[in-house]
C-alpha cells in the first residue's frame, strides 16, 4: 500500500491497562468499554482538516506489553505526534512512559518540534490517585511537552486531547473541525489574512 502524505499519524503508548484504547474508542467511536482487553496494536482512521485540505487522521492504538520492542520504534519513525497515557492510579504505568519518551527522542531527535501529550487517565478515580496533576505536570515540562489529566470513563476532556495534540503542530494546521466548523484562533488567522477577490 503507497503511503499517503496526507495521513496525519498519532501513535498512542502506555502500559497495559492505563485506558489507551477507551480514550481512542471513545474519540472515534464515542464508546466506552467497561472490560480491559488487552491490544495488540489498532489503527483507527477518522476524517480532519489539514492544511485547508481534507486527510486521515491515523491513530495507532500500541500494545501496553514491551514484547514487540521492532513494533514500537516502527510506531515511533512513522508517527507524526504522540500520547504518553498513564493512569493516575498507578505510579508504576507513569514510570513505564520513561523509556519509551527516551526512545522517541533518540529515534526523532529534536522533540521539540514533536506534539507529545503526556496524559494522566482515569482521573474519575481520584479516591485511589497515587500519582498528582502536579507531578504530571512537572514531568511534561521536564520533556517540553504538554500535559492532560483526562476520563475516557466519563469522556473528560478526551476531544480536547486530540483538538490539543493538533494544535501543537507546527509544520502544518490540522483540526479536528472539518468545512465550516472554524475555531476562534482560525477565523482570527483568517482575518488578519489579505483579502483579495480573483475575478
Amino acid at each position: 500500500m503507497p503511503e499517503q502524505s496526507n495521513d496525519y499519524r498519532v501513535v498512542v503508548f502506555g502500559a497495559g491497562g492505563v485506558g489507551k484504547s477507551s480514550l481512542v474508542l471513545r474519540f472515534v467511536k464515542g464508546t466506552f468499554r467497561e472490560s480491559y482487553i488487552p491490544t495488540i496494536e489498532d489503527t483507527y482512521r477518522q476524517v480532519i482538516s489539514c492544511d485547508k485540505s481534507i486527510c486521515t487522521l491515523q491513530i495507532t492504538d500500541t500494545t501496553g506489553s514491551h514484547q514487540f520492542p521492532a513494533m514500537q520504534r516502527l510506531s515511533i519513525s512513522k508517527g507524526h505526534a504522540f500520547i504518553l497515557v498513564y493512569s493516575i492510579t498507578s505510579r508504576q504505568s507513569l514510570e513505564e512512559l520513561k523509556p519509551i519518551y527516551e526512545q522517541i527522542c533518540q529515534i526523532k531527535g529534536d522533540t521539540e518540534s514533536i506534539p507529545i501529550m503526556l496524559v494522566g487517565n482515569k482521573n474519575d478515580e481520584n479516591q485511589n490517585r497515587e500519582v498528582d496533576s502536579c507531578e504530571g505536570e512537572a514531568i511534561a515540562k521536564k520533556w517540553k511537552c504538554a500535559f492532560m489529566e483526562t476520563s475516557a470513563k466519563l469522556n473528560h476532556n478526551v476531544k480536547e486531547l486530540f483538538q490539543e495534540l493538533l494544535n501543537l503542530e507546527k509544520r502544518r494546521t490540522v483540526s479536528l473541525q472539518i468545512d465550516g466548523k472554524k475555531s476562534k484562533q482560525q477565523k482570527r488567522k483568517e482575518k488578519l489574512k489579505g483579502k483579495c477577490v480573483v475575478m
